[in-house]
């Protein structure tokens, strides 16, 4: 199992923090936004690799990181991938920049597929567990209780064994309180629909897009998520995250 990085995203949100370096790269406490998220994968035997997708932009910038992270500690092979984008209005887009890594790197193995802004106060593991056991895609949720949250971001509607019988996207009226954060296993089997997705009119801006393709297309099954998840989506949140991590 190889794991895909997203990561070509500029982050104007923070800006002036982010306008020439990447987000994930942030430093909370004594290490990085994404250092600490690998720090976690590269613990879970399955995993044999990582890709991290970036733009034209930072590319530069991760090379230089991933030199000084695999010199000064024992970590799995990392590779950094320039999809060419320079600005935010030419982006590619997180599930055409995943079409480029199985494209690039010649994938055909299971895929665990993050974006890489995030803090999570638990381990990839038990997701990775999940999988083999369920033996589908996978995608992670988390009980919202927050309508106008809900409203923001993926949506899903499950059974008493956690198959995904619908998804929605940002929706008026979410079918529940599932909602859907950027963390994905998709077997190799359902691969060929992956590479398929886009010509077959899956959206390809947000990583939720091809879930939710999918969910219509295959079985996915859903892990809740067992502890909390830091979005660093702002300075305000980033501030936040380096009080908490400090």
């Amino acid at each position: 199992m190889k794991t895909i990085v997203l990561a070509a995203g500029y982050a104007t949100r923070l800006y002036p923090l982010t306008e020439n370096f990447p987000k994930p790269l942030l430093e909370v406490g004594s290490n990085t936004i994404l250092g600490r998220m690998l720090d976690d994968i590269d613990t879970i035997p399955e995993i044999s690799e990582h890709i991290i997708v970036t733009n034209h932009k930072f590319a530069s910038i991760f090379r230089d990181w991933v030199a000084d992270r695999q010199a000064g500690r024992a970590s799995k092979p990392i590779y950094v991938l320039d999809d060419g984008s320079i600005t935010n209005e030419n982006r590619l887009g997180a599930v055409r920049d995943l079409l480029l890594a199985l494209m690039e790197f010649d994938i055909c193995e299971d895929i665990l597929v993050v974006a890489a802004d995030n803090i999570l106060e638990f381990s990839f593991r038990g997701f990775v567990e999940a999988f083999k056991e369920k033996k589908t895609s996978m995608i992670m949720c988390h009980h919202e209780p927050e309508i106008y949250k809900l409203q923001r971001t993926g949506v899903i509607e499950v059974d008493a064994d956690m198959t995904v019988l619908q998804m929605q996207e940002k929706p008026e009226v979410p079918v529940s309180h599932w909602a859907v954060p950027p963390f994905y296993i998709y077997r190799k089997e359902d691969l060929p629909l992956v590479r398929g997705s886009i010509a077959h009119g899956c959206g390809t801006d947000a990583p939720g897009n091809l879930a939710h393709y999918l969910v219509e297309h295959t079985t996915l099954h859903a892990w809740p998520m067992p502890g909390g998840r830091f979005d660093i989506g702002s300075l305000d949140t980033y501030e936040e995250a380096k009080r908490k991590y400090s």
